[in-house]
């Protein structure tokens, strides 16, 4: 029996991801690694911040930073009642930053960006991202990035920024979220970050 290929989409949807992978900046993912480090043995937070699909990516990555890395870490997306009602009393573009300043960010403290552009006031794009960087830089909190596209605002004022390739402009968004959780389940594994095992390797 003839072995069923995938579809020429499959096919070209992998071939994409792992041309992507192979030209992302190590170096860079290093330095995020130990720029999160150091924040977390100085005793700072990290605040982890995404919109859309990278809310998604905040939460499950928050999870990660406290369980495996033992860093005290919060994104806003994990509460809803808070987020949605910021939106409609205040709107959109101040619920991150408003959260950020009742949350006491300092320069002790991290921000960590998912997003696919990173953020773009003249466009109009993730404008809530932009005002919680602009409120990190007002108060010298270091910024962290796991971006797509050219980066947008946060490589712009990111202390390192790891930006995901664009192979395909047809698909930066699924590439970028995609890869994104490569890039932070490589982070919570960074000998740099990593406490605590994870449960299926610790189990005999």
């Amino acid at each position: 029996m003839t072995a069923e290929r995938p579809s020429p989409f499959t096919e070209l949807f992998l071939e994409e991801s792992v041309r992507a992978i192979q030209a992302l900046d190590g170096r860079l993912i290093d330095r995020v690694a130990t720029g999160l480090a150091r924040v977390r043995d100085g005793g700072g937070r990290l605040f982890i911040l995404g919109v859309g699909g990278s809310a998604g990516h905040a939460s499950h990555a928050v999870n990660d930073f406290r369980k495996i890395c033992a860093f005290e870490a919060y994104t806003p997306t994990d509460n809803v009642s808070e987020l949605t009602a910021r939106v409609n009393d205040e709107g959109w573009d101040t619920s991150f930053s408003e959260w950020l300043k009742v949350s006491r960010l300092s320069t002790a403290d991290a921000l960590l960006i998912f997003s696919v552009g990173g953020g773009n006031k003249q466009k109009n794009v993730s404008v809530n991202l932009v005002r919680a960087l602009e409120h990190a830089q007002a108060v010298g909190a270091p910024v962290f990035g796991v971006v797509g596209k050219d980066g947008g605002t946060t490589a712009e004022v990111a202390e390192a920024c790891v930006l995901i390739p664009v192979v395909s402009p047809d698909r930066i968004t699924p590439h970028t979220e995609g890869l994104c959780a490569v890039v932070w389940h490589l982070l919570v594994s960074h000998p740099a970050l990593k406490r605590a095992a994870t449960k299926w390797e610790s189990t005999k």
